[in-house]
Formats: C-alpha cells, sequence, structure tokens
C-alpha cells in the first residue's frame, strides 16, 4: 500500500526524518509530497527542500520524493494513493490537522488520512522555531539532518553578509 506524506517541510527537520522512516517502514510506498505555493513564502526553495530531502531518504527504496503545487488530494487521486500520513505532536496539531483531514475528505471521500504522533525526543521540533534559532546563532544541529544543518548555516551567513 502507498501514502503520500505531505508538507512544506521548510526546513525538514529530525522529526518529519523519524515520520519518513517510520512510514517507509509500515508502508510499500511512501510518497513525500513538498508543498510548493506559489502564495507562501519559504525559507527555502522547493528546489532545496526537494534535493534535501531526496538525500535524506537516499538509502530508502520504497520513498519517492516530489514537488507539488495543488491540492493533496488532487496529487493522490493521480497518484492512485488512498492514504494520506500526517504526523502531529500535540493536540494542537491534532486540531489542525483533523480539520484539514475533514477537508480533504469533503473533496475526495476515496482518500483517507492517518495520524502518526513523533517520537518524544522531536515533540518540540518546529520548523519556524529552527529557522529562528538558526538566525539567532543557536545550536539548531541535533534539530535537524547533517544536509539541513549545512543548509541552514549557508544561508543564515549569506544573510549576515
Amino acid at each position: 500500500m502507498t501514502v503520500i506524506y505531505p508538507g512544506s517541510f521548510d526546513p525538514p527537520t529530525n522529526g518529519h526524518l523519524d515520520i519518513m522512516k517510520r512510514a517507509a517502514g509500515i508502508f510499500d510506498q511512501l510518497q513525500v509530497i513538498i508543498a510548493d505555493n506559489p502564495r507562501k513564502t519559504y525559507f527555502f526553495g522547493a528546489q532545496e527542500r526537494l534535493g534535501m530531502i531526496r538525500e535524506m531518504v537516499a538509502d530508502w527504496p520504497n520513498v519517492q520524493v516530489t514537488l507539488w503545487q495543488g491540492l493533496v488530494v488532487k496529487y493522490a487521486e493521480q497518484s492512485g494513493a488512498r492514504l494520506i500520513l500526517r504526523g502531529v505532536r500535540a493536540l494542537a496539531d491534532f486540531d489542525y490537522e483533523f480539520e484539514l483531514s475533514m477537508m480533504n475528505r469533503a473533496l475526495s471521500p476515496k482518500i483517507e488520512t492517518i495520524f502518526m504522533p513523533t517520537d518524544q525526543k522531536y515533540f518540540v521540533l518546529r520548523s519556524s522555531a529552527i529557522k529562528e534559532v538558526a538566525l539567532f546563532g543557536g545550536d539548531f544541529s541535533e534539530m535537524v539532518p547533517p544536509v539541513v544543518a549545512k543548509a541552514l548555516r549557508e544561508r543564515v551567513q549569506a544573510r549576515k553578509i
């Protein structure tokens, strides 16, 4: 069975990687879908996020990484996937994700959403907080995979010049 794991992944965190690794071990195929919303401002461009995640999952043969502009349920319909995976950390995440899953179900009743809680050691990781830590010179090396840490350091350094 194929599952879709969508997100902006800006930047990808160790929490995201944990969900990907666990999902890749459960499902026959994991499709990581990177949101590319032209109305949204990202810290990293779509191609940068694509490259980072592809490097993160390079050793997992059942994982595919794709950019997508549009509704995730439309991607699911076009790809033939029937499951969307969403990671949740806390009740606030669940509230948001539950509402989103109801919207997706209204748009495409054949597509189901499942929730996977993050590992407790990644419970507080948020992409927005990691960017803030990086911009203020804090140590984020334990929060993101090495490829992401390198990209963050380079991006922050470029902004200071």
